[in-house]
């Protein structure tokens, strides 16, 4: 989670993974993460919005040192309590901002950065998201990477799209989502509804609303470009598939050159 201006998840944190977290995509996520930083060299990752953990505790499980920064104090005391939590460093803050420095002070160089289930477009205004690319760079040493995911503008603007829909949720539960677009301030806000079976029968009715800042891959390169980040490569979801004009999301991978100096290098 961001910030301030990020809902709160309070009485949703204990059940976030099952609500908003579908396996099949986080098993993708994972190994596309695990995959990238292998290319990226030995070093820690961090998390920005870490939240429960949903992805940065399988990586751990594979033996990768981990940090976090996260907002919610709830959706922390989750992660903590799952095996292996308690051995993750996380930084309560917004993560446009802040994070952990090193024992001497310094910014930690990490091999990876990332931000991920469309969390970057939490963050509310084009300043906090440049904010955000300068912050993953200098904690990025030479040859890092900073990915994040993201949904195409044309996708969300879309009748389709902007429609009620069935979200896929684990755990048999029912999920409902309507979406509101404001194309002039480049917003889209979505509204949940979850229906959650009681354990003693029945069924409870949640409803929570996240708001979001979108931005073409355009905008997001000229982040990176100011950050003095690069585009390395752009795909079409999780799994490494073709970025194409049919596509509704996006992986961005930017790098952080090796030589210093222009990214464009």
């Amino acid at each position: 989670m961001t910030g301030a201006d990020a809902p709160d998840y309070t009485a949703f944190a204990a059940h976030y993974d099952e609500w908003f977290g579908p396996a099949a995509t986080t098993d993708d996520t994972v190994e596309a993460l695990a995959g990238l930083l292998k290319t990226a060299g030995p070093g820690p990752a961090l998390e920005l919005g870490i939240g429960t953990g949903r992805i940065a505790l399988p990586l751990a499980a594979r033996g990768v040192e981990i940090h976090g920064i996260d907002a919610s104090p709830a959706m922390v005391g989750q992660l903590r309590a799952k095996p292996g939590g308690q051995d993750i460093p996380v930084t309560l803050g917004n993560f446009s901002t802040a994070g952990p420095d090193a024992p001497d002070g310094t910014d930690t160089h990490y091999a990876l950065v990332y931000v991920v289930n469309g969390t970057f477009a939490e963050l509310p205004t084009q300043e906090a998201q440049v904010d955000c690319f300068a912050n993953a760079a200098r904690r990025l040493r030479a040859g890092g990477l900073f990915v994040l995911d993201a949904h195409l503008p044309e996708a969300l603007t879309s009748s389709a799209s902007s429609g009620g829909r069935v979200v896929p949720a684990e755990g048999g539960q029912l999920v409902l989502r309507y979406r509101e677009t404001d194309r002039a301030a480049q917003h889209y806000r979505s509204h949940y509804v979850v229906f959650a079976n009681r354990s003693t029968g029945g069924v409870d009715m949640h409803r929570t609303t996240v708001s979001f800042r979108y931005a073409a891959p355009g905008e997001l390169d000229l982040m990176a470009r100011m950050a003095g980040l690069r585009l390395r490569e752009r795909w079409g979801n999780w799994k490494g598939a073709p970025f194409t004009s049919s596509s509704t999301g996006h992986i961005s991978v930017y790098e952080r050159p090796a030589r210093e100096g222009n990214a464009d290098e």
